[in-house]
């Protein structure tokens, strides 16, 4: 408690002080001084728990001084590969330069074992290296500092993403480290084109963003343009990748993400080869993908990883489940308040006996079980996980229960919005889930004042919202409006591999060849292209069930 009162005291006291002017950057020479060089980074660092300053004997010969902060750094190497060797007493040092300025290259190019570092002379870059996890070493009469990068930071293993999984596909997953994250787009990616702009973003948390795309793939145009939006980006921190995406997205107002965001590098890979860029954030386990077309976000790993036929069935499902989430209370609103005319007579009377005790409308009802499921669904995920989802079939089953016996829903209500929180689960995207969650309340609404009209209405401005966006100059339901034949091939279904020749033409590539004409798919593409362009056919003495030519 003393030791608080203490640094309470000097807090305050410091409080009162007038704030230093901050120094001009290049005009802060480092001193000859090695006390006033450390009080001077003393004074700019402020006095905080994990701030070491090790002073020891250089050669047994110079004062010198190691300064880091201890918690980004590994401190078994340092002792290792840092102060063992120069610390080191033995005559055994062959070239040592008699003048201190030509010291800091010696004990780079000959004592210390580190793979990364660089000499500075200006005193205001050494604070900003410090913070990084980089290592200062001063020594009295020498005006040059080392910096040696020995950064690190302990981190969660690879693993499979919890947001995109998949049953058929690579298990690995970003982490919170921006290079095991790149280490994995390398992994994948083992070409010469593949290019990687790093560089700082927040004037207080310096955060290191990347910048990934294939230099003689992707538009030119494309990738100055999301370098454009990045640098123009002026905040005093970027926590997560989801900041940066605020920033650089066409229409911030509109509910549909125009930025896609991903967990899986494979993924990331396979939209680079696309001619897309990605952006990685150091400390966030998401990847941005740009530009984010309406399409994207109904498509996973599944689809490409299976048989193109399980992968086309896979992806209609997705798509009715879509249109389940949005439309099915609306139109159940409609029907049931303004055209019941429209149903069999036999189902007619079931709802209606259904809901002869319920003194709602239906408008309201639907409102308020879809009110439930969201405040159920947001606390579940709140939740501790190991009691989550003990809460989650608990609640509806007590709940949808409960609410039919006291008479506040029917039972076809209950199972509207069952079969609606259903359909909102199947989109892989899960801020698209979100969007999709948010316009299905004023369809509703518009369903229980206009009917059939309100939810023609709703659609209508839905297509038409839609239809105005674009993501990086690119309209946001490419390949639908407008669209080219080749370009349908991976939409509502996902045509076969050998099928997609060309990468999408509204992304402008500079290569859109995937795979050459010259070079055939399968029996069924050289009939499709009678012949093929080569005018190649398969033999005529081939045998199907041995797979080999007759001999």
């Amino acid at each position: 408690m003393q030791a608080w009162k203490e640094k309470y005291a000097s807090y305050m006291q410091k409080q009162k002080q007038p704030s230093p002017v901050p120094p001009v950057p290049g005009n802060d020479k480092i001193s000859l001084s090695l006390k006033d060089n450390k009080e001077d980074l003393l004074t700019r660092l402020g006095q905080s728990g994990d701030l070491v300053v090790r002073d020891f004997l250089l050669f047994g010969r110079y004062e010198a001084a190691l300064i880091f902060f201890s918690s980004l750094v590994n401190q078994e190497q340092i002792q290792e590969y840092i102060l063992k060797p120069l610390m080191d007493r033995s005559a055994g040092h062959p070239g040592m330069p008699d003048k201190l300025a030509d010291m800091s290259h010696y004990i780079w190019n000959v004592a210390v074992q580190v793979t990364q570092g660089t000499t500075e002379q200006d005193l205001s870059a050494l604070p900003p290296a410090i913070v990084k996890g980089q290592l200062i070493l001063l020594i009295e009469g020498s005006s040059e500092a080392l910096m040696l990068d020995m950064r690190q930071i302990d981190i969660r293993s690879v693993e499979q993403p919890q947001t995109e999984q998949v049953i058929r596909g690579p298990r690995e997953g970003y982490v919170e480290k921006l290079e095991n994250n790149l280490s994995l787009l390398r992994y994948r990616l083992q070409s010469t084109d593949f290019r990687i702009e790093i560089s700082p973003l927040g004037t207080r948390t310096q955060s290191r963003v990347a910048l990934c795309y294939l230099d003689n793939l992707a538009d030119p145009k494309l990738v100055a343009e999301v370098m454009r939006r990045i640098s123009i980006i002026h905040t005093d921190g970027i926590i997560d990748a989801g900041y940066i995406e605020q920033f650089i997205e066409d229409q911030p107002l509109s509910p549909f993400p125009q930025v896609q965001s991903t967990e899986r590098p494979d993924k990331t890979v396979a939209s680079l080869l696309e001619g897309r860029v990605a952006i990685l954030v150091d400390g966030s386990p998401f990847a941005l993908i740009v530009p984010a077309l309406f399409n994207q976000f109904f498509q996973t790993v599944d689809d490409y990883t299976e048989r193109f036929i399980m992968g086309s069935l896979i992806r209609m499902i997705r798509l009715i489940a879509l249109a389940f989430s949005l439309f099915f209370p609306a139109l159940y609103v409609s029907v049931i308040s303004f055209n019941p005319e429209l149903m069999p007579t036999d189902f007619a009377v079931a709802i209606s006996g259904g809901r002869a005790g319920v003194p709602f409308p239906a408008v309201l009802e639907v409102l308020i079980m879809e009110v439930s499921m969201e405040v159920l669904r947001e606390a579940t995920i709140r939740l501790p996980q190991m009691i989550g989802g003990a809460l989650s079939i608990v609640g509806v089953l007590v709940i949808g229960e409960a609410a039919v016996s006291a008479g506040l829903a029917s039972p076809i209500t209950v199972v509207i919005v069952a079969l609606t929180t259903i359909g909102s689960f199947a989109t892989p995207a899960y801020n698209t889930a979100i969007a999709l969650r948010m316009l299905r309340f004023p369809l509703v609404l518009l369903a229980g004042m206009f009917g059939l009209y309100g939810v023609m209405i709703g659609t209508i401005l839905i297509i038409n919202h839609l239809l105005f966006l674009e993501s990086f100059g690119v309209p946001f339901m490419s390949p639908y409006i407008p669209g080219k034949w080749r370009d349908w091939k991976d939409t509502l279904v996902r045509a076969p591999l050998w099928w997609m020749r060309r990468r999408p033409s509204f992304l402008y590539t500079q290569d859109s060849t995937k795979l050459p004409d010259s070079v055939p798919g399968t029996y069924i593409d050289q009939i499709l292209q009678e012949g093929g362009e080569t005018g190649e056919r398969f033999p005529t003495d081939h045998d199907p069930a041995r797979g080999s030519r007759n001999q």
